[in-house]
C-alpha cells in the first residue's frame, strides 16, 4: 500500500490522463490494465459494461453510450483532464462478417467517434488519439489480394470501410485542434475479454469444453491450413502506450503483429494440451452453429465446474462467427494470405514481440484463472 507521501508524489508527477474507450473489449481491456498500472498515467475507462478488475493500478470508470450524441456531450463534462485517447470501441452487426460491408454499420462507427471527440476536443486539452483499424484495410475481405507483405505505404485500398471514415475525420479534427494521432492495423487479436466481437480464443475454449462433455475429441473444425498472424493484446497495449508520447508515432499508420506467423491447424495440439482435452481427427464444421446448438451443455459445464455464470451467447459475443471466418471450414487449399510488414513500427522505435504459441497458452491460462473456462487438470 502506498504511503500518503508516495501518493502525493505520484499525483504531483502525473500529467497525462489516458481515456480508454471500449474498455471491455479485447484491446480496451489490455490497454486499461497497462495504463492503470503505469505510475506516470491516470486512467479513465468508458464502456457500457463494467470493466474486469484485472489491473494492478487504479482507474475511474464511466458508462457512456457512444451512439447517443447528447449523452456524450454530458459525459464529456467529467473528462476535462483527459490528454490522450485510446479509441478501441467498435459496433458490429449480428453475424459479424456480413456487417463489414454495411453502410449503416460504417456510419454508426463514424458517429461513435464523432460523438465523443467533438465535445471532448472542446473541453479537454487533447494531445493524442490512437485509432484501431485492422488487416481489413488491405481489402482481403472484399476479395482483394494485398501484396506480400502488405505495407502502410500502399495506396488506400478502393473499398468502402468505416476505417477510412474515421481516419479522415480524425486527421481533420487533429489539424483543427492541434493534437496528433496514430492508427494501428493489428492482425488477429487474442486476450481474455469475453462477450466481444472478435476474440477467437472464446469459441475455441468453449468448443473444447463442450466436445469433452460430449465424449468427443477436440477435432480441428476448419478446412485446409491457412497462414496467419496473431497479436497478443498485452503487446498491443504496450505499443499504444509507446505511441501516445513517441515523436516517431505522431500522425503515422502502423501495421502490428506479434512478429511471427502461425496456423490454427498447427497449434491445435498445443491448445489441446493447454485445455486438457484429447485431440482427434479433423472434423470441418460450422463452429458458430455447432456452439449455438449446445448452450444447455455449456450451462451444465458452468454449474459443475463452478465457472462464472455467463450464458454461452453472452460469453462468445460475435467471436464464434469470427472463428469460422479464420478457420475456413470449406477451404480445400491454402488461401492467399494477408501478411503484414511490421518494419515501419520497428524502425520508428517500438521493437516488442511475442511468441504466438506462448501467447495462446498464456491467455488460455488467464481465462481459466478468471473462471471463464474450465481447467480440467
Amino acid at each position: 500500500m502506498q504511503s500518503k507521501r508516495q501518493a502525493e508524489t505520484r499525483i504531483a508527477q502525473v500529467t497525462k490522463t489516458a481515456l480508454i474507450v471500449g474498455a471491455t473489449g479485447v484491446v480496451g481491456e489490455a490497454a486499461l490494465a497497462h495504463f492503470a498500472a503505469a505510475e506516470d498515467w491516470d486512467a479513465i475507462a468508458i464502456s457500457r459494461r463494467t470493466p474486469e478488475d484485472v489491473s494492478e493500478g487504479h482507474f475511474t470508470h464511466y458508462r457512456m453510450d457512444l451512439s447517443d450524441a447528447q449523452a456524450c456531450v454530458k459525459g464529456c463534462s467529467k473528462l476535462v483532464d483527459v490528454t490522450h485517447v485510446i479509441f478501441a470501441a467498435v459496433a458490429e452487426k449480428p453475424g459479424l462478417v456480413s456487417g463489414w460491408r454495411d453502410r449503416e454499420q460504417m456510419n454508426l462507427n463514424l458517429a461513435m467517434l464523432q460523438n465523443l471527440v467533438d465535445p471532448l476536443s472542446n473541453c479537454a486539452n487533447l494531445q493524442h488519439i490512437s485509432l484501431l483499424q485492422g488487416a481489413k484495410a488491405y481489402g482481403a475481405h472484399v476479395g482483394h489480394n494485398p501484396p506480400l507483405p502488405a505495407k502502410e505505404s500502399a495506396p488506400r485500398d478502393a473499398h468502402e470501410n468505416f476505417y477510412w471514415l474515421q481516419e479522415d475525420y480524425i486527421r481533420q479534427k487533429a489539424d483543427d485542434n492541434n493534437f496528433s494521432w496514430t492508427v494501428f492495423r493489428p492482425q488477429v487479436i487474442i486476450g481474455a475479454a469475453f462477450g466481444v466481437a472478435m476474440n477467437p480464443l472464446l469459441p475455441v475454449a468453449a468448443y473444447a469444453a463442450i466436445r469433452r462433455e460430449e465424449g468427443k475429441p477436440f477435432s480441428y473444425p476448419g478446412g485446409a491450413i491457412q497462414i496467419a498472424e496473431l497479436v497478443d493484446s498485452s503487446l498491443l497495449a504496450e505499443a499504444l502506450a509507446w505511441a501516445a508520447t513517441a515523436k516517431n508515432a505522431r500522425n503515422e499508420i502502423f501495421n502490428f503483429t506479434n512478429g511471427d506467423v502461425f496456423a490454427w491447424r498447427d497449434v491445435w495440439p498445443a491448445m489441446a494440451k493447454a485445455l486438457d482435452v484429447t485431440i482427434g481427427p479433423d472434423e470441418p464444421i460450422h463452429l458458430a452453429q455447432y456452439l449455438m446448438d449446445r448452450g444447455e451443455i455449456w450451462e451444465q459445464i458452468v454449474k459443475r465446474e463452478g465457472l462464472r455464470p455467463v450464458p454461452l451467447a453472452e460469453f462468445l459475443g460475435q467471436s464464434h462467427h469470427y472463428a469460422d471466418m479464420l478457420m475456413r471450414k470449406d477451404a480445400h487449399t491454402i488461401g492467399y494470405p494477408t501478411l503484414l510488414s511490421t518494419i515501419k513500427i520497428r524502425q520508428a522505435g517500438f521493437t516488442g514481440c511475442k511468441d504466438s504459441l506462448q501467447s495462446l497458452r498464456f491467455w488460455i491460462s488467464e481465462m481459466q484463472k478468471r473462471r471463464l473456462i474450465p481447467d480440467f487438470r
